[in-house]
């Protein structure tokens, strides 16, 4: 009886010398791939689950890390620890050239924990990923609720111009709309306008998550005495 994890046994005599050499069993290159292969899921998964919404590439990036995950272990199965193999593959891999440009340095540091967990499962040490995967993951969805909150904070801070006529204080005919949509406002310009017949007050504001521009403007602009009102996002 050929032996079950030997499927080298049962196979034509012109395909025995394909497999002789391999030194694995078929089962456990098997595993080791399909191994490879839920990892790279779960790195992808991670990946978009951090920092992959933000990008119109996502879908592609997420792809293109399970891939290399199972190629790396395919790779690492080749080699072995065969020193010449190694260097012959480093060779042959080396006329490929790649025209895409990683922008973001997340994107480059998925890109390693696709490799590392290929090669621990080509090698068949799977504790190595195993117990980093959860870690990095945890490490990245940290840090990335931390880099959210400071863009959405970049992203609200806005510019408010109002034009209010004169007579009228900006204090007690603003302050009651700014207070209600504003957490943050800086009055940083003022100057006269319609030739000294109104104030321009320009204001360095933070909108509310719940707050939208269009509202905050038809606000302020049912407020007495006001003849203008213009908001805008800063760069």
């Amino acid at each position: 009886m050929p032996n079950k994890n030997d499927l080298s046994e049962v196979l034509p005599e012109f395909l025995k010398t394909a497999v002789a050499e391999s030194g694995y069993s078929w089962s456990t290159m098997l595993v080791r791939v399909l191994a490879a292969a839920l990892l790279g899921l779960f790195v992808a998964w991670v990946f978009r689950l951090t920092h992959g919404r933000e990008k119109r590439d996502a879908r592609v990036m997420a792809t293109t890390l399970v891939l290399l995950t199972i190629l790396i272990c395919m790779v690492t199965l080749v080699i072995r620890d065969n020193v010449a193999r190694a260097f012959s593959l480093v060779g042959a891999l080396s006329i490929v050239r790649f025209r895409t440009v990683v922008e973001d340095t997340r994107d480059t540091a998925f890109v390693i924990l696709a490799v590392v967990v290929g090669m621990g499962c080509g090698t068949g040490l799977l504790v190595v990923p195993l117990l980093g995967l959860p870690l990095v993951a945890l490490v990245a969805l940290g840090m990335n609720r931390g880099a959210l909150q400071v863009l959405a904070a970049q992203r609200a801070r806005s510019k408010l111009t109002v034009r209010l006529a004169l007579g009228f204080s900006p204090e007690q005919s603003l302050s009651p709309v700014l207070t209600r949509w504003l957490p943050e406002a800086h009055l940083v310009a003022v100057e006269t306008a319609r030739q000294g017949a109104a104030l321009e007050l320009t204001y360095e504001i933070v909108l509310r998550q719940s707050a939208d521009m269009p509202s905050v403007v038809a606000d302020l602009n049912r407020v007495e005495g006001v003849q203008h009102v213009e908001l805008q996002m800063l760069e």
